[in-house]
């Protein structure tokens, strides 16, 4: 779990200067110290405050602002008012951009930092993708979906993905902005305009800088536009990161081309899936905000939080908002959204292992051990992903991988391809939480005639057309008599 799943804080610079620094920073109170109530990073410092011991402690503006030069002090200023005087929507994605870009910039734990992708690169990753696409052919019978192939550095994947964070997580955040409108009390809201509308605004900034934080951290980690099984990227754009290909197969003993070829199939079959299943994604969307709806903030706490603020320890709101102010309603309709996202991420998931390892195990080697690999990376998760578990209260992973796996190998062998893939025709004809836990009894059941379906879907689908027509003719025929009447 994140140190801060609700914290303002940008993750502290290493400083230059070794253990000098390291002294300076534990006598100054690590940037995070009383004269820093809110922790929002800003250009030049991991913060406000330099600490009470910092350089000009006697200067109250000095002790806020630490030892920031005039041109980083106009930058905090600068920074202060935009946060402050945000109009927008409930997530301030102006600073969630800002700051996944600040974190990409700082490069990841293990010390690697992001580079521009060389035209090396770029043809190494086209060349993968179109390989990966003339194998999958004999895997599917879903045509390609990858108009294009492309490879991007960390800050590009960020700028390519918020547009799909913004769609996954406004609608609870706008759960949260509501409620901090609510924690005061009624009678004094209609007089407190302003102070609701700061509210608002820092609960955007509170909710930017996570995201912002999280899909930096997370750009860290992918290897493509679809880790964790939503389509993130833009449509029918296969693109896969070099970089963190490279950091992902170094220590797994399997060439990097094979490395990066197992990523780029499943990278295009992702592509394929999502491009030929048009009602897939927002299914799966759909699901987010199903499940968004039943959240239910935590008032109380978050009231608690608010009144008990000590801008002298700013740890305490910290910790406080970490323990999570979300809890999804113990209701039959969010417990049936909660299966329903779960069960579709597992699908997509195990669909693309199947079909994936269907392709690669006779001509890769490394195929079974890229596999386990991938599953148990998966099922572990990184800190990014637990981030988003805190943040919106939600796993973005699916649960029963393996299940939806096996089954789908064994729709294979059961229906063959054909049969398999044409499951996707529609959600209601897709295995259900039931069926992963008994996939036999699913595989072996009676074939659905698809083509009678069809049929019986047109036909409700003209009903309503005949009854309009009916009405028509009622009221023609009501007119006529009127006609004949006078």
């Amino acid at each position: 779990m994140s140190d801060t799943p609700f914290g303002f804080g940008l993750p502290p610079e290493e400083p230059d200067d070794g253990d000098e620094g390291k002294k300076k920073d534990q006598q100054g109170g690590g940037g995070q110290g009383p004269a820093n109530p809110f922790g929002f990073g800003l250009p030049g410092a991991g913060g406000f405050g330099g600490g009470p011991g910092g350089p000009g402690a006697e200067n109250p503006f000095a002790a806020m602002f630490g030892s920031l030069n005039p041109t980083d002090l106009g930058a905090a200023f600068q920074q202060l008012g935009q946060m402050l005087s945000y109009e927008g929507g409930p997530v301030n994605w102006d600073m969630a951009k800002q700051i996944a870009r600040q974190t990409v910039a700082q490069g990841t734990a293990d010390g690697s930092k992001d580079a521009s992708v060389g035209p090396a690169e770029r043809k190494a990753v086209e060349d993968a993708v179109r390989l990966a696409d003339l194998w999958l052919d004999d895997a599917t019978s879903l045509p390609s979906g990858a108009a294009s192939a492309v490879a991007w550095s960390r800050a590009e994947w960020v700028e390519a993905t918020l547009p799909a964070w913004r769609e996954l997580v406004d609608p609870v955040a706008e759960r949260v902005g509501t409620a901090m409108g609510d924690v005061l009390p009624e009678e004094m809201q209609a007089m407190a305009g302003p102070l609701i509308g700061m509210m608002r605004s820092m609960g955007g900034a509170m909710f930017g800088t996570q995201i912002g934080q999280a899909v930096g951290v997370l750009a860290g980690e992918v290897v493509g536009s679809s880790d964790i099984g939503l389509p993130l990227g833009p449509a029918g754009k296969a693109a896969l990161l070099p970089l963190n290909i490279e950091t992902f197969g170094k220590d797994l003993g399997v060439p990097q081309e094979e490395v990066r070829l197992y990523l780029a199939l499943r990278e295009a079959a992702h592509q394929r899936l999502f491009a030929h299943v048009p009602w897939l994604r927002s299914h799966l969307f759909g699901a987010v905000d199903g499940y968004a709806r039943g959240i239910k903030v935590d008032t109380a706490k978050l009231e608690d939080v608010v009144g008990q603020f000590d801008p002298q320890n700013p740890e305490q709101l910290q910790e406080a908002l970490q323990q999570g102010m979300f809890q999804p309603e113990d209701t039959p309709e969010q417990k049936a959204a909660l299966a329903r996202l779960e069960t579709a991420l597992a699908l997509v998931e195990g669909w693309v292992d199947a079909v994936v390892h269907a392709a690669a195990k006779p001509r890769l080697s490394s195929a079974d051990a890229l596999r386990e690999t991938l599953r148990r990376r998966r099922a572990s998760g990184g800190p990014a992903e637990q981030t988003f578990a805190t943040l919106i209260g939600l796993e973005l992973r699916p649960r029963r991988l393996r299940d939806a796996s096996r089954l789908w190998a064994s729709l294979t062998d059961a229906r063959g391809v054909d049969g398999r893939d044409a499951l996707w025709a529609h959600p209601d004809m897709l295995p259900t939480a039931t069926d992963l836990d008994d996939p036999d009894g699913f595989v072996h059941r009676e074939q659905i005639d698809f083509s009678e379906l069809d049929k019986m879907l047109g036909e409700a689908a003209d009903k309503p057309d005949l009854r309009k027509k009916k009405d028509v003719g009622e009221t023609e025929t009501d007119d006529n008599k009127g006609d004949d009447a006078k």
